[in-house]
C-alpha cells in the first residue's frame, strides 16, 4: 500500500461519481451486494465497533413497507431504484466487542456512558455508510445518498424491539445520467482547510 492508485479509480470513486436521481432497470444481485459489505467492512471505526448495520431493500414488499416514510421529493427515485440501502447504527454495539476487539477484554465498558454509546454509534455508523458508498463505486455501482425521511417511521417499521436506530438511506443501481443535475461546486482548498 505504498503506491497512489491510477487517476481512473480516483475518478470512479471522486471526481467523476455522482449522486443519482433516476435509475435503470438493470437489477443489482445478492452476489454483488455481499461484494459490496464485504469491501465496505474493513473500513476503520472506533475500536473495531463495526455499529453500523444495513437493510438492502430490493423487494416490492420491502420498498412498500418503506414507502410511508419517504419525503415527497424522495418517494419516485427510491421507489424505482434497484436497491435502497438503509444505514442505521446499533447502540447494542459493546456487546459484539469482545468477538471484534478481543485484545482489549472489558473494552465494551468504555462505551458504557449513553452518552459515549449514542455518539460512537452514530459517529463510527456514518463512517461505515461512506465505506458503503465508496465500496458501492468500486464495484461499478452508482449511489444516491439522501436524507429526506421519518426516521421513526424506519425505525418502527424495519427495527421494533431493537436498539438499532435509522441514520440515512443511499440508492444503489446503475444510475440515468439523464437524472442528473449539473454538478455543484466544492469549497476550494483554502476555505475548508487549515494546516495548523
Amino acid at each position: 500500500m505504498s503506491s497512489a492508485v491510477q487517476d481512473a479509480v480516483l475518478d470512479q470513486l471522486f471526481r467523476s461519481a455522482r449522486t443519482h436521481n433516476a435509475w435503470t432497470d438493470e437489477p443489482v444481485s445478492e452476489e454483488t451486494l455481499r461484494a459490496l459489505y464485504d469491501l465496505l467492512k474493513w473500513g476503520p471505526t472506533s475500536a473495531n465497533a463495526s455499529p453500523a448495520r444495513f437493510v438492502f431493500v430490493t423487494t416490492p414488499e420491502g420498498k412498500e413497507r418503506l414507502k410511508p416514510a419517504l419525503s415527497a421529493g424522495n418517494l419516485d427515485k427510491t421507489m424505482a431504484a434497484p436497491v435502497t440501502v438503509i444505514v442505521a447504527h446499533d447502540l447494542d454495539f459493546g456487546q459484539k466487542l469482545e468477538f471484534l476487539f478481543p485484545h482489549a477484554p472489558g473494552a465494551k465498558d468504555w462505551f458504557a456512558a449513553p452518552e459515549v454509546e449514542q455518539a460512537t454509534a452514530f459517529r463510527n455508523g456514518t463512517l461505515q455508510g461512506a465505506y458503503l458508498i465508496l465500496a458501492a463505486r468500486a464495484l461499478g455501482l452508482d449511489t444516491g445518498p439522501m436524507s429526506g425521511f421519518d426516521n421513526a417511521k424506519v425505525d418502527a417499521e424495519f427495527f421494533a424491539g431493537t436498539r438499532i436506530k435509522s441514520n440515512f438511506l443511499v440508492n444503489i443501481g446503475h444510475g440515468d445520467p439523464a437524472g442528473l443535475f449539473d454538478r455543484s461546486p466544492r469549497l476550494p482548498f483554502d476555505e475548508a482547510v487549515t494546516i495548523a
